[in-house]
């Protein structure tokens, strides 16, 4: 079709302005409903999964654990949840920020920035409730340093992909930037 734009096309064609009426309705109804499922799946794990008894799903793979982090991924810098509230109200002004500002639109840039809005807030309001993060998706992968891999929730998911996005998409903005230059 002539003149369309095709925001997942190859070639790192996703960097490509796309066309949306309101790019702030798109990041809210994508960063909403994952805050929402994020919050829900951990009342229903605080209800269901006692801390002392995981529930099993798939034998020798995948459990559902209720498991309290006061650190940072991985269960690193514990009991610094004072100083993760303040991390992540910093990471949260950020995005608003980069929302917020007049710039190209840019699909993937605005899918990370949403995954990362629901990312930062799930487990923000996690620590502001609790007084920790509560993670319970547990994986076995019988592999050196994921044997079992360290329990997460949705909010850690979005985070992870939002991640990946942005480094997929600075990899290609960089070679659509080097082929343009002739390098």
């Amino acid at each position: 079709m002539a003149g369309a734009i095709d925001p997942i096309g190859p070639g790192g064609s996703l960097n490509r302005p796309y066309q949306y009426k309101n790019n702030m309705k798109f990041i809210f109804f994508l960063s909403l409903p994952l805050y929402a499922l994020d919050q829900w799946t951990k009342q229903l794990v605080l209800r269901f999964v006692s801390p002392d008894q995981p529930r099993l799903v798939i034998s020798d793979f995948f459990s559902l654990v209720n498991v309290t982090n006061t650190g940072a991924a991985f269960g690193s810098f514990r009991d610094n949840n004072t100083f993760f509230i303040v991390i992540s109200s910093i990471a949260l002004l950020v995005v608003v920020v980069l929302l917020v500002r007049r710039r190209p639109l840019d699909l993937w840039r605005d899918v990370s920035l949403g995954l990362l809005l629901a990312g930062i807030v799930g487990n923000l309001t996690d620590r502001l409730l609790y007084g920790h993060v509560i993670d319970f998706l547990l994986f076995d992968l019988h592999v050196r340093f994921a044997h079992p891999w360290p329990a997460f929730n949705v909010a850690d998911s979005c985070i992870s992909v939002a991640v990946i996005l942005f480094i997929i998409h600075s990899l290609w903005q960089s070679k659509s930037s080097a082929t343009g230059r002739g390098d």
